[in-house]
């Protein structure tokens, strides 16, 4: 193991990132806390493009009570990218995680966005490993994307290098590159924002172009275009947060309301001015204050 390279730690605990086969792909993991504490599995959002690094940063100081483990999906950031590429997939390396890393133990699961659907994919798959479920800003079926279009166009004064047509692009298994991936992302970056005026240009461009953007993985990520548990959120039976923000374009609040009416024992928080991204603050004092009450 390597010391993490952005180093978050309190007076006991230093996190580690290091590398460990997962169904046959090097995976890249975080890890903070102690060895036997309650395991948290951390899943990042971005669908062929997300890394763990600011969900791990966003709550690596639950670190005491809980071992905190955050990873790079198979074909995101500094992972493997080794196929197959599917929901599946990603559940399945999700449990091989457990099994290996958590003692076999029930674990708490966190993800936002595309992370948020892979969590309830594997809370359907395996409910009695879930020792509770948080999701934020996520959806329960592929339907959320006519939501997300009518949104895109009552707000594309704010991106105006965006099209409807790179949309669909975001949605479906047909961008025809890496490239033409990061540059659709830079175009639809003004939507995530909240208060898009404000947005640093330069600093996103930076950001854009230092990120690893893989269509390939995105593409087969849509091909099977069936995500829907809608009608298996009723089976979750642990302890549920839902949070979302008010104002979320991509996965619209009536989404994570459908999610927390249908699961007996979730409890919904909108946070009122607020896009996709819930601030790190805010996302941490719920998540903490759930966990004290249910955990």
């Amino acid at each position: 193991m390597s010391q993490y390279s952005k180093t978050v730690h309190d007076d006991l605990w230093r996190a580690t990132t290091f590398q460990m086969d997962v169904n046959g792909a090097l995976l890249t993991l975080s890890s903070i806390g102690p060895e036997f504490g309650i395991p948290i599995i951390l899943l990042h959002g971005g669908r062929g493009f997300g890394t763990h690094d600011a969900v791990f940063a966003t709550y690596a100081n639950l670190a005491g009570s809980y071992r905190v483990i955050g990873f790079d999906m198979r074909g995101h950031g500094r992972s493997e990218t080794q196929s197959p590429f599917t929901f599946a997939q990603m559940v399945d390396d999700i449990e091989c995680i457990r099994r290996k890393l958590c003692n076999n133990r029930k674990i708490i699961l966190l993800g936002g966005s595309f992370g948020g659907m892979i969590a309830l994919s594997y809370a359907i798959t395996h409910p009695n490993a879930l020792e509770a479920l948080i999701l934020r800003g996520t959806a329960p079926s592929w339907h959320h994307e006519q939501g997300a279009l009518e949104n895109f166009k009552s707000r594309a004064q704010y991106a105006p290098m965006a099209t409807e047509k790179m949309l669909e692009k975001v949605f479906t298994p047909t961008i025809v590159n890496d490239e033409e991936f990061r540059l659709i992302m830079f175009a639809i970056a003004p939507l995530y924002e909240e208060n898009p005026d404000a947005l640093d240009r330069d600093r996103l461009a930076l950001q854009v172009s230092t990120t690893r953007y893989n269509a390939h993985v995105h593409n087969d990520l849509f091909a099977d275009h069936s995500y829907d548990v809608t009608h298996d959120l009723k089976s979750i039976p642990c302890p549920t947060l839902v949070m979302c923000g008010a104002n979320d374009w991509i996965c619209p609040k009536d989404q994570s309301e459908r999610i927390a009416r249908d699961i007996p024992h979730a409890e919904l928080k909108i946070i009122p001015n607020t896009n996709h991204a819930i601030p790190s603050d805010t996302a941490y004092q719920l998540v903490s204050d759930f966990l004290s009450k249910h955990v």
